[in-house]
């Protein structure tokens, strides 16, 4: 049996960079106001949202309920499938049920959460500026290692975990904000699409039949969508905090199972000899809070 090693939940060190970076951005304008030697957003003619400009970004990821989720049966390999896998007296094989995580046991329940890991990016962007009202185009790169699990358990008894995470995400998104303190600051909404590479891992305690994971590294459209707030705190530099909502569409990885040495009687060989193991939901997606450091040019 394969068992991937995965990190826990994020603790409070994983959110400790977001929270900072937001205070920062709310201090520093009353900051300014009671110190001269600060930097005068209202007298500097610099960038300010209107050009070039770099950024990177390290935060938190939640994954949103998946109750619901199972693994799903192609028992006639023609990519037909369906919720149950009927054993050689016509009983459900999966009857134990599934579960939405890591199984500790061959014994339905024992499941671990999903893990939510830190995400990080690196994004180019250009702004446009009008008056107050910015317009932009950027492209983001996305590295997250947060993990969906959906198990189930057979009769056996004996587990099936199927696991997916992100590698990495190129994303193209816009951007419409606007800037109140001729600016100085920067509250906008983003939203676009990618293309992103999604790694999955196949674990079993079934020792008899034969596993052949199928497209193990699926490139799959994502979209993006949320919005964030931005402080100058140089002329150059700003700080700020940024959410998106991430949604993979990951539908093409299964497990082809054959028979190995499992008898005849299988319940995975029933519907002529192989049979095809997928996640019902084929929906990736996850929450990010990051906090964000840029350099405008």
């Amino acid at each position: 049996m394969m068992i991937s090693r995965f990190l826990t939940l994020p603790t409070a060190k994983h959110l400790a960079l977001p929270l900072i970076a937001l205070g920062a951005c709310l201090a520093v304008p009353a900051h300014a106001q009671s110190d001269d030697s600060t930097y005068d957003r209202s007298n500097d003619a610099g960038p300010r949202y209107n050009g070039v400009y770099i950024a990177g970004g390290v935060g938190a990821t939640m994954q949103p309920s998946d109750r619901n989720d199972t693994l799903v049966f192609d028992r006639a390999n023609n990519g037909q499938y369906g919720a149950a896998l009927p054993n050689a007296g016509g009983g459900n094989a999966f009857a134990p049920g599934f579960c939405h995580g890591a199984f500790t046991s061959s014994t339905a329940g024992n499941c671990t959460p999903d893990r939510n890991r830190p995400d990080y990016s690196v994004k180019v962007g250009f702004d446009s500026r009008s008056g107050n009202f910015v317009a932009g185009l950027l492209v983001e790169g996305q590295m997250n290692r947060s993990i969906d699990y959906t198990s189930a358990f057979s009769t056996t008894p004996a587990a099936y975990q199927i696991a997916r995470r992100l590698d990495y995400n190129i994303a193209l998104r816009g951007r419409l904000g606007i800037t109140p303190d001729n600016g100085g600051g920067l509250f906008y909404v983003t939203g676009g699409v990618g293309y992103a590479r999604i790694k999955h891992t196949f674990t079993t305690t079934n020792g008899v039949n034969q596993f052949t994971p199928q497209r193990d590294n699926s490139w799959v459209l994502s979209g993006q969508l949320g919005g964030g707030g931005e402080v100058m705190v140089t002329p150059h530099v700003g700080l700020g905090i940024e959410y998106l909502y991430n949604h993979f569409r990951d539908k093409k990885y299964f497990v082809a199972v054959t028979q190995g040495t499992a008898p005849a009687t299988n319940p995975f060989l029933l519907g002529g000899g192989q049979t095809n193991i997928q996640n019902s939901n084929p929906n990736f997606n996850f929450h990010t809070v990051r906090a964000v450091v840029a350099y405008h040019f």
